[in-house]
């Protein structure tokens, strides 16, 4: 019984890896006949997993979605990956899951092995959040656009603008965007003709959604996009600056996050960094921060601010009056 057990487990595993295979390729990696591998399946059936099977030259087994959850086998990296993901989770940005994510957690810390616990543990500690609290977006909301972006359904939603008045969308999903303190959706509005970037814990979706609709070709990635449309009204400086360096050592910098700002390659030897501030004074201190050379391509004020800091510096410089 323990022989057949195992082998249960490892079929599983199996048709967990791969999405299809031949009942010769099964048969061959268990050490079996096809004939047990036929029982072991029916097996797994009994015990909920929805396994189907195809006869002809290319037919086999593959495991489908059923109606209930089984349960899951994760081998170490991705125990301790889905370990992470429900910590991170439960102290995240999404409304309404914080408990169910560490429900979800204990369970699974319950079953892992000494050495997976002492994995996800240590990183647990040594691991701090620096994104602070913002608005949090709510699951079902966020879940309903998703299935409208990847059903290619058109969207009704009622959103909350900045002083608290609303109005009805209707909008082409395409992409939800996470910038790491807040999701955004980026959809094209069917009333404004033109696309659109919304905050996710502004919209309060209206059902049925639908009709489905052809997709657009957005003018840019979305989440260059959604970074660049929310800077340009979050800034009330926004800037475009030339660093003279190369983007991927720019984006090693610890200053150089998203919500700080997008960053484009030019050549091997420079890049655009499209940032900003509310204030010109603290935009010099962020640049000057980057520890690089940079060439201040707009606001002309920016320009002007550098060049009256520089004369009162360089007469800071210079050797004292006896």
């Amino acid at each position: 019984m323990l022989e057949t057990s195992v082998r249960l487990l490892r079929l599983l595993s199996l048709l967990q890896v791969r999405r299809h295979w031949s009942g010769a390729e099964l048969a061959d990696r268990l050490g079996v006949t096809t004939r047990t591998v036929r029982n072991d399946v029916e097996r797994l059936r009994i015990l909920g997993y929805e396994v189907a099977s195809s006869t002809g030259v290319a037919g086999g087994y593959r495991l489908a979605a059923g109606t209930a959850l089984p349960p899951l086998l994760l081998d170490d990296d991705e125990a301790v990956a889905v370990g992470l993901g429900l910590r991170a989770a439960a102290s995240g940005s999404v409304t309404g899951i914080e408990e169910t994510s560490l429900r979800a957690l204990a369970k699974l810390e319950q079953t892992l092995p000494a050495r997976l616990r002492h994995r996800v543990d240590a990183l647990r500690r040594a691991t701090v959040t620096a994104t602070g609290h913002g608005p949090t977006a709510d699951a079902t909301t966020l879940t309903t656009v998703a299935t409208a972006c990847r059903d290619h359904q058109v969207l009704r939603f009622d959103y909350r603008d900045h002083d608290g008045g609303s109005t009805l969308r209707r909008v082409e999903p395409h992409r939800l965007v996470h910038t790491g303190r807040r999701w955004y959706l980026l959809a094209f509005d069917r009333d404004r003709a033109d696309w659109r970037t919304f905050r996710a814990d502004r919209i309060t979706p209206r059902l049925p959604t639908g009709p489905r609709f052809a997709p657009r070709e957005p003018p840019d990635d979305a989440a260059t996009h959604v970074v660049r449309g929310t800077a340009s009204r979050a800034w009330a400086f926004p800037a475009r600056v030339r660093l003279h360096a190369p983007a991927e050592v720019i984006a090693e910098h610890d200053r150089v996050t998203p919500a700080a700002g997008l960053l484009t390659p030019v050549d091997e030897h420079s890049c655009l960094l499209e940032t900003g501030s509310g204030s010109l004074r603290d935009l010099v201190g962020y640049l000057t921060g980057l520890d690089v050379g940079f060439d201040v391509l707009d606001p002309p004020e920016l320009r002007a601010l550098l060049r009256e800091l520089a004369d009162r510096y360089a007469a800071a410089a210079r050797e004292p009056a006896p």
